[in-house]
């Protein structure tokens, strides 16, 4: 099968499109004729190896696996033992391991029905910012007329949050470029801050949550428009140094007093993953993807995710 492949840590000249078996399939493991597989920032680290510390589990001087892709969608080609979910020629979606390629194997928990409303290619877009997002909305706790601000909202993760605080019943605030403020405001944004000409710390607002998955700010300057006992989410941030990346906006968050500080890191779930389809299904979510690269061009999709060329979600198609 064909599959994108690095051999070693770099930037996107490492990744190449190689022939590789099919994956051999365990107890409870699926295989998916992979449809699409969508793009994630997730995927730069491990090309990457960035932060460094993270080569501690995914390999030190190269990478263990080669393989890169986990958001999926396609049909289930084969079944491996005690599998009883899913059957073979099953429509699915989910997170599977090594999805830029022609097929991928999957835990049958983390696949679901792809909802019928949706192409392969707008299903792809979903699982992990899809996940990400909605545990993250789930911290806020009710948000029946409560003001929260997302940061990155015209990115993958920011653009799902959005939808479902909107939908939810909160007041949104998106922060993000002026190119992307009409695209958030069709999402449900009620408010948009363009980060570059404006710091949305300032101008007296004042947050009862602020979910910040882009990281453009020092977790201090949050706290004075965040109201006290308010709520402070590290969701991410490619802003921080090469050793503890993400990590080392936690250690900042010590120093900071009355406000609530939660560093989040989503897993992956079935339950949420049938969840998001039946928002999907029924109107109060949709698919923000907007752009499609084949699988050779890998390597411009993660160039254009680091740019933030396209609003929401780009996947990759075999």
């Amino acid at each position: 099968m064909r599959a994108v492949v690095r051999r070693e840590y770099g930037e996107t000249g490492v990744l190449r499109v190689d022939e590789l078996d099919e994956p051999e399939l365990a107890e409870g493991r699926v295989l998916v004729r992979v449809k699409a597989a969508g793009v994630n920032m997730a995927e730069w680290h491990l090309m990457t190896g960035l932060p460094s510390i993270a080569r501690l589990a995914f390999g030190l001087a190269r990478p263990r696996n080669p393989q890169l892709g986990e958001d999926v969608s396609g049909v289930v080609e084969r079944v491996g033992p005690g599998v009883t979910r899913v059957a073979v020629g099953d429509e699915v979606f989910g997170s599977a391991a090594g999805s830029w390629a022609e097929f991928a194997r999957a835990r049958e928990d983390l696949l679901r029905p792809k909802p019928a409303n949706l192409t392969f290619e707008e299903a792809a877009a979903i699982p992990m910012a899809g996940y990400t997002a909605l545990q993250a909305v789930r911290r806020v706790g009710s948000l029946e007329r409560r003001q929260v601000a997302v940061t990155g909202a015209g990115g993958g993760v920011g653009s799902y949050a959005v939808q479902l605080l909107s939908a939810r019943g909160a007041r949104v605030t998106a922060v993000c470029s002026a190119a992307k403020a009409e695209f958030v405001r069709r999402l449900g944004a009620h408010d948009v801050v363009d980060y570059a000409a404006t710091d949305p710390t300032d101008g007296g607002r004042r947050f009862d949550a602020v979910l910040d998955f882009a990281g453009g700010l020092p977790v201090r300057r949050w706290k004075r428009a965040i109201k006290p006992g308010g709520l402070l989410l590290l969701g991410g941030s490619e802003q921080g140094g090469t050793v503890l990346g993400p990590l080392g906006r936690s250690v900042q968050s010590v120093f900071v007093r009355g406000v609530r500080v939660v560093t989040f890191l989503a897993t992956a779930s079935g339950d949420d993953l049938a969840e998001l389809a039946a928002s999907l299904e029924s109107g109060e979510l949709r698919s923000t993807l907007s752009q499609v690269y084949p699988l050779a061009e890998a390597g411009r999709a993660v160039d254009a995710l680091r740019a933030a060329t396209h609003p929401g979600k780009i996947v990759l198609v075999p």
